[in-house]
């Protein structure tokens, strides 16, 4: 809205500058449906009082109008126009003094100002009113967030110079150059050998001089056989994002090491993370068939593990899910640093030695959310293993959750500080578990198993320091000839706490240690265990060997009778 020019004059422009040097300006001010036009232009008004004295009245000019197509900001408004060429019509006589122009140039200022603020919070109420943005500006698009883990970002696809001797394309930001397998070669339709596709996109990420990302893309099945992917690498961290999936050939002609094959294995790389949405298929149905297990008449043979992680440090792998491993699914062997997060592990319950994560040798292992559904332990912890820590299990089927074996063929066990803290485990062999063999040496100790839920577990809570397992199982009764009692494993400072739930056997909590090395410092706190039938014959039951408790507090069914008891 515009001041009425009738009532107002506007001082000449070239006289203020003559007078003091000024300019005054008009500022515009453009949003998307008007223009708001402040001018601090002196505009005077004139009135006399019947006693002769003069009231002088400078408003500041405001105007607002839809927004012109082109206006530059310059532009003064309409009133202005016109009382700048002598057309407006005002009954007021112009004040020619210089000092008088300067007196009201400085309220006029002031009152502008005012203005100004006023109008902006008006705008401001407006813009919150219409609930969008007025001004006009670019905002990049939206982009859904997905439900996965948060991942490190990847660019689009752009060009990049050859390396090498391995062509293809990669993606390049400032975070993260990416080279996608489908550029180096891979077919992606499940029967192709992609092999060396992917050895050489790790080969450029691997060389890279900053972080880099291999890029397994979504929707296609890529046929690897034994892959290794080793270190140590140029780049500071390297993804290895799997959205496809994985497929291992259907027997084991593509498995060229007769010892302990892998699958998919990366070697001496320090910052390394393997995330995503794809999965890894172990196609191990012809492993199980000629297993020894099945097949009492077969010779044992070590079957492939899928995913291997060995002398590795700084590594993370989430979000991934692995099917059917010939045996074991993830196998993390002498390294430091290793999470492994909301992993998803599924394979019949009657697969034989198919271990859902095996680690061995390593420090620092974390387990962050997993379920697991395998044929043996959906967790096992083998020698060499300190600081492990464990928490959002779901296992079963399986044979639950276990440290062990260890001492096998008279040799050293160290494991320590290992805690399970949080764990569902459903229709197993076994709940918690520590398996030593006759004539080891070494220790287990510090191990916590704490906050368990079971739920039709044949034996919920056991300590095993006389366990065998033959390599012809056939023969059972080989067992009898293990190694003296002698020496065993020691088993030391082991809590069993806040554990609950149905057993499938009376037998629910079996501590059966050593003669010669009893175990100690055992705790047993706030365990509550019962059948699944109801009566005291069908009650549940405990049983001890060579035990020497630290405590027994609020544990059903009662524990051992006395601090060392035997059979």
């Amino acid at each position: 809205m515009s001041l009425p020019a009738s009532q107002y004059s506007v001082l000449d422009a070239e006289r203020i500058e003559h007078a003091d040097d000024s300019t005054f300006r008009c500022y515009v001010y453009r949003f998307r449906f008007f223009a708001l036009e402040v001018c601090p232009v002196l505009l005077v008004r004139v009135d006399e009082e019947p006693n002769g004295q003069r009231l002088l009245h400078s408003p500041p000019l405001l105007s607002m109008a839809p927004a012109p197509a082109s206006r530059t900001p310059s532009a003064r408004p309409r009133a202005i126009r016109k009382a700048h060429h002598g057309q407006a019509h005002a009954p007021a006589r112009l004040l020619r003094s210089s000092s008088t122009i300067a007196e009201h140039r400085r309220g006029t200022a002031m009152a502008s100002r005012t203005l100004l603020a006023t109008a902006c919070c008006l705008v401001v109420l407006l813009l919150l009113t219409l609930g969008g943005a007025l001004v006009e500006a670019h905002s990049a698009p939206w982009v859904p967030h997905r439900k996965a883990a948060p991942r490190r970002s990847l660019s689009t696809t752009a060009n990049a110079p050859e390396s090498g001797t391995a062509d293809g394309n990669a993606t390049e930001n400032n975070a993260t150059t990416t080279f996608d397998v489908g550029s180096f070669g891979a077919a992606g339709d499940g029967k192709t050998d992609d092999t060396a596709a992917f050895q050489n996109a790790w080969a450029q990420a691997c060389s890279s001089a900053q972080p880099a990302a291999v890029l397994v893309p979504a929707g296609k099945r890529y046929l690897l056989k034994e892959t290794k992917l080793s270190g140590p690498c140029k780049s500071p961290r390297v993804t290895f994002r799997l959205e496809g999936t994985l497929v291992a050939p259907a027997d084991k002609s593509g498995w060229p090491n007769p010892g302990h094959p892998r699958w998919v294995s990366f070697t001496g790389v320090d910052g390394l993370t393997v995330t995503g949405e794809g999965a890894m298929d172990g196609r191990g149905e012809s492993s199980w068939r000629t297993s020894c297990r099945t097949n009492h008449s077969l010779p044992c043979t070590f079957a492939p593990a899928a995913l291997t992680l060995a002398s590795c440090s700084d590594v993370e792998v989430e979000g991934i899910t692995l099917r059917n491993a010939p045996q074991i699914h993830v196998l993390v062997e002498r390294c430091r640093g290793v999470t492994l997060s909301g992993l998803t592990i599924a394979s019949p319950g009657d697969s034989p030695e198919n271990d859902g994560i095996h680690v061995g040798r390593s420090d620092g292992v974390r387990i962050l959310g997993a379920r697991i559904k395998t044929g043996d332990d959906c967790l096992s912890v083998a020698t060499g293993t300190a600081n492990l820590y464990a928490a959002g299990i779901e296992c079963g089927p399986g044979h639950g959750i276990s440290i062990g074996s260890l001492g096998r063929g008279g040799s050293r066990a160290e494991v320590s500080n290992v805690t399970v803290d949080g764990a569902r485990v459903s229709g197993t062999l076994f709940g918690a578990r520590i398996k030593t063999w006759r004539g080891g040496s070494g220790y287990a100790r510090g191990i916590r198993f704490l906050n368990m839920d079971m739920d039709r577990v044949r034996n919920p809570i056991v300590i095993d320091q006389s366990y065998c397992t033959t390599t012809d199982p056939s023969r059972p009764s080989a067992c009898d000839h293990q190694l003296s009692e002698s020496s065993a494993v020691e088993v030391s400072d082991v809590v069993f706490g806040n554990i609950t739930g149905t057993t499938v056997t009376r037998d629910a909590i079996r501590l059966h240690c050593s003669e010669a090395v009893p175990c100690r410092d055992v705790v047993l706190r706030d365990v509550h265990l019962r059948t699944r039938k109801r009566g005291e014959k069908n009650a549940a039951t405990s049983s001890c060997e060579n035990v020497l408790l630290a405590e027994s507090t609020n544990v059903s069914p009662v524990p051992c009778s006395s601090a060392v008891t035997k059979d």
